[in-house]
């Protein structure tokens, strides 16, 4: 019998500790997936965060860096300038990157940190019960904004792919979406190329995935799917947002 499917090498066996329906397990293996694909389990350092991820090193088979809340950017930063030849990269929810985290984010972007963010944007605070985070959408009821978020008094959701876009340090950029078959191949492709690009020596790249809690977000796992592509999608457009100009061709030379 030919094995068709398996589990990615650079995963362990350890079952996955996130709620029903909660897309951070798809995530989790397109990363591992792609480790595998381009041959860098043994070179590779991940940074893991704090929040829902918290323990992703016991998922993921390779070395891996804890960092505080939100300063995996500045961990990782550390990481790649004493271990240059190594591939590194930061997995991190939106309460880590976008709240607490956002000047590690933004000036590792803008020195063009040559490392790799995987940024999981599920609009909301997982681990800690459910409160309001900065891309919590206008009218998005939290524990913390039980009537939904007031424009007037909480500010704008943050769209983070959009600002460090604008940044020249950044390399690659794109935002993606885990919520149906179709949209989990693109995932893929972007990861892939966020970690190619760093091995190509391109600076600072970030993949933005959009996923569901289930759990704080009040639904059914389905539902939540669905309320993922009706409500975040609009607000925040996939798509890739920065990408590296294409190597110049050599020139044919006249004889």
């Amino acid at each position: 019998m030919v094995k068709v499917f398996e589990r990615p090498k650079s995963l362990t066996g350890k079952p996955f500790h996130y709620c029903p329906g909660c897309t951070h397990g798809i995530i989790h293996r397109l990363v591992a997936e792609t480790i595998d694909e381009l041959g860098i389990r043994e070179t590779t350092i991940g940074v893991g965060p704090v929040g829902c991820s918290v323990f992703i090193f016991e998922y993921m088979n390779l070395d891996f860096q804890q960092a505080s809340h939100g300063r995996a950017p500045a961990v990782a930063t550390g990481v790649k300038r004493v271990h240059p030849g190594k591939t590194v990269f930061t997995y991190q929810g939106d309460g880590d990157l976008a709240a607490i985290g956002t000047a590690e984010i933004v000036h590792a972007a803008a020195r063009g940190e040559r490392i790799t963010v995987i940024f999981v944007n599920n609009a909301i605070y997982g681990m800690t019960g459910g409160q309001l985070a900065p891309t919590t959408l206008v009218g998005m009821e939290t524990t913390t904004s039980p009537v939904g978020r007031n424009q007037e008094t909480q500010g704008s959701p943050v769209r983070v792919s959009e600002m460090l876009s604008t940044l020249d340090g950044a390399g690659y950029i794109a935002r993606v979406s885990v919520h149906d078959p179709k949209h989990i191949i693109q995932a893929k492709k972007a990861i892939r190329k966020a970690f190619a690009n760093q091995m190509s020596g391109v600076g600072f790249s970030l993949v933005e995935v959009l996923s569901t809690c289930p759990t704080n977000w009040g639904l059914h796992p389905i539902e939540a799917t669905k309320w993922l592509a009706d409500n975040l999608i609009p607000y925040y457009p996939l798509g890739e947002f920065k990408v590296p100009p294409a190597p110049a061709k050599a020139e044919r030379e006249v004889e």
